[in-house]
């Protein structure tokens, strides 16, 4: 990719990590993804053994 050129994807093997605008914009939006996922996977998982509980306890 040469400077000045326009991202075509937003994964991350085809960003130009290079250039510090890039670099802090797409390295927050990532960190958000990942937290968002992280507590997603934390509350689908925390309702699933809390429904094996009380499928268990009726």
């Amino acid at each position: 990719m040469l400077h000045g050129e326009t991202v075509q994807s937003p994964l991350p093997m085809d960003l130009p990590w290079w250039q510090p605008d890039h670099f802090i914009f797409f390295g927050v939006l990532y960190a958000v993804l990942a937290v968002l996922g992280a507590g997603l996977a934390y509350c689908a998982l925390k309702a699933w053994m809390d429904s094996k509980d009380q499928a268990a306890n009726h």
